[in-house]
């Protein structure tokens, strides 16, 4: 079983960049699709960005694209969110998952979960 540690949040004003990390506690990390989704108050938790298992695919929510980038190295069993241009609107628990199974940006499928970390943007 796959342990994530999220870490890299805190507080930024708007137009800053934070740089969020997910390590993994396993080396079959490495063959898995990996992901980060947050959590704003009081709403239901989205999808920000996910990375196939070697690197060689990506995807963004269209809220982030051109703002986020999210990368991985299997060597170090790791994953990495560089956000910049960060928006009030950007705000929430960023968290990172693992899903073995399939390439897919619904968090139902992912079955590992890190504890989540604190973003949060001022205005």
């Amino acid at each position: 079983q796959v342990q994530l540690v999220e870490s890299g949040g805190g507080l930024v004003q708007a137009g800053g960049s934070l740089r969020l990390s997910c390590a993994a506690s396993e080396r079959t990390f490495s063959m898995y699709t990996m992901g980060w989704f947050r959590q704003a108050p009081g709403k239901g938790r989205e999808f920000v960005a996910a990375i196939s298992w070697n690197g060689g695919s990506t995807n963004y929510a269209d809220s982030v694209k051109g703002r986020f980038t999210i990368s991985r190295n299997n060597v170090k069993n790791a994953m990495y969110l560089q956000m910049n241009s960060l928006k009030p609107e950007d705000t929430g628990v960023y968290y990172c998952a693992a899903d073995p199974m399939t390439w897919s940006m619904n968090s139902d499928t992912y079955q590992y979960w890190g504890q989540g970390t604190q973003v949060t943007v001022s205005s």
